[in-house]
């Protein structure tokens, strides 16, 4: 018996590293030292900063990788894991640095897996931050074969004079809602309840333009950074931001608000993506959870002066981001000063 017997092939190990080293590599910042396969990656700060303040964020993909297993979309969730991580350190302002991935599997199969890395580099191109390592885990009698598990971890870099963390939030600023990809990678435990409880398949499509489904779930997350990038660089006044995840608007949006301020969002101000009306219409959801689970077309939010709203929009628009001025910032109702969003499903 040998480790190959065990269900670890330590050979197809080293083929999966060398597939992968080119896309590694070239994600790499100026600031990289060394190349892959050391037992730590080395990075330093970039150059001038006075007083920087490093912002760490770790997330997986969740269920969505048992879909994304089903129908070979393997290069999306890679981009996914990417965006969960950066989507949300660029909330404070700060510049992505670097980031790492792990993989868990029952047994390596070097194409999905260097696939899934392949997604995961694109993901780190298109956020300017470098891949600077990872691990791949065979677990045999673990995982079933042929599944496997994600998880990342970012570093990200700002100046501490430039953090954002909503203490500039003031009653009247303008909250604006910036559209995303689809479902990103929250929700997928009760979309995959709905999906068989409607006996969906490759086949069903949905809305009127008869959009393929199963297609549309799989649309990576987008990637916010180099919008949040381009916007700071015009030097525009940004109080907060807050990425909407799991919890949708109603969880996440308070996240980024000071005491005794409340965000009033108009619902009707953007228009609800045909997905979450197939999913709700197949899964019986009522309204409150639809919106306690799912972002609704809402991936990130920006909270803006009132005078620089149109500059934003502006900025969003040369991204070819779809952007609404969804509601603003309101003094706090509520007696106990919490931040908290109005106008939605309670």
């Amino acid at each position: 018996m040998d480790y190959k017997t065990a269900g670890v092939d330590v050979e197809a190990g080293r083929a999966f590293v060398n597939r992968i080293r080119k896309s590694v590599e070239a994600t790499h910042r100026p600031e990289v030292v060394g190349g892959l396969g050391g037992f730590g990656g080395l990075m330093r700060l970039p150059a001038g900063l006075k007083k920087p303040l490093l912002v760490s964020g770790t997330d997986g993909v969740g269920t969505k990788l048992e879909l994304a297993q089903d129908h070979g979309g393997h290069y999306n969730v890679g981009i996914d894991l990417v965006a969960m991580c950066v989507n949300d350190v660029i909330t404070s302002g700060a510049e992505p640095l670097f980031f790492l991935d792990y993989m868990a599997t029952g047994a390596l199969s070097p194409e999905a897996m260097a696939t899934v890395v392949e997604g995961i580099a694109e993901g780190c191109r298109v956020s300017g931050c470098a891949l600077l390592g990872g691990e791949t885990a065979e677990m045999p009698g673990f995982y079933p074969p042929g599944r496997y598990d994600l998880a990342g971890f970012c570093v990200a870099v700002v100046e501490e004079e430039q953090l954002i963390d909503g203490r500039q939030i003031r009653a009247g600023d303008r909250i604006l809602g910036i559209a995303s990809s689809g479902i990103h990678s929250n929700g997928f435990s009760l979309v995959r309840k709905v999906l068989t409880q409607a006996g969906a398949n490759a086949e069903t499509t949905f809305g009127s333009g008869k959009q393929p489904l199963i297609e549309a779930l799989l649309t990576p997350t987008q990637l916010y950074g180099h919008l949040v990038k381009t916007l700071l660089d015009t030097g525009m006044s940004i109080h907060g931001m807050a990425h909407i995840t799991g919890g949708g608007l109603p969880e996440n949006l308070p996240r980024c608000l000071p005491e005794g301020l409340q965000a009033c969002v108009d619902p009707s101000s953007w228009t609800r993506p045909a997905v979450y009306d197939w999913l709700q219409s197949n899964g019986n959801i009522p309204e409150r959870d639809l919106w306690h689970t799912f972002n609704l077309g809402i991936g990130y939010c920006l909270i803006v002066p009132e005078d620089e709203v149109c500059i934003a929009e502006k900025a969003c628009e040369s991204e070819g981001i779809q952007v609404w001025s969804i509601g603003q910032i309101e003094r706090s109702s509520g007696g106990d000063g919490k931040a908290s969003v109005m106008g939605l499903p309670a």
